[in-house]
């Protein structure tokens, strides 16, 4: 169990990814190393530093979290990681997909941004995502809020896509969190925005 106070999200214990709960992150992504062992370190590598490959994804995703430049949303159940919601500033988080085209199509880039949200396979279909992503938000208000982007898959009506590759969710999801639709983003992912009042 965590040693950092939770937040309660709809009756959910929410805690950050901070050094004192990275065993919890750890013990999540070790089961899969999320998306084939990404360990969520794609999004901050832009350029790729070398030190992610000497190191390997898990160690330089520590190193991340010890410097403060890592942010997450972890969901707990039985006092295990079951759902987390990575956020952070652009700066944090500069590798989102299709990014030629946001940096081209954005002129003023937000305070935060949600890339990637994740659910153990066997805790999906129970809403964790979006406590999750209700986290995020309380903690983006906790650091002193801000406007927050995040970019949803944008599916047709009608079409399913497998839990497997939503790696944030969807349009119709955020827009019950209470995100406004800003504009497309590549095929299938859209660019979707929330002001959060700090806390």
């Amino acid at each position: 169990m965590s040693m950092i106070a939770g937040l309660d999200i709809d009756g959910h214990e929410v805690v950050p990814l901070v050094p004192e709960t990275w065993d919890l992150f750890a013990q999540m992504a070790g089961r899969t190393g999320l998306f084939g062992g990404c360990w969520c370190v794609h999004f901050h590598c832009l350029p790729d530093p070398p030190e992610r490959e000497e190191m390997g994804n898990p160690a330089f995703k520590r190193m991340l979290v010890e410097q403060g430049v890592a942010h997450a949303a972890l969901v707990l159940d039985d006092g295990e990681a079951v759902a987390w919601a990575e956020y952070g500033t652009v700066a944090e988080l500069p590798n989102i997909q299709h990014r030629k085209q946001w940096e081209a199509e954005t002129e003023s880039p937000p305070e935060f941004r949600i890339t990637c949200v994740q659910v153990r396979k066997d805790h999906r279909r129970r809403g964790l995502g979006s406590v999750a992503v209700k986290g995020a938000v309380a903690l983006v208000a906790a650091a002193g809020g801000g406007r927050v982007e995040s970019y949803p898959h944008d599916l047709p009506p009608g079409k399913k896509m497998s839990a497997s590759f939503l790696y944030n969710l969807t349009r119709t999801t955020y827009e019950r969190l209470g995100f406004t639709y800003v504009r497309p983003k590549g095929q299938g992912n859209c660019v979707m925005e929330l002001q959060v009042p700090p806390a």
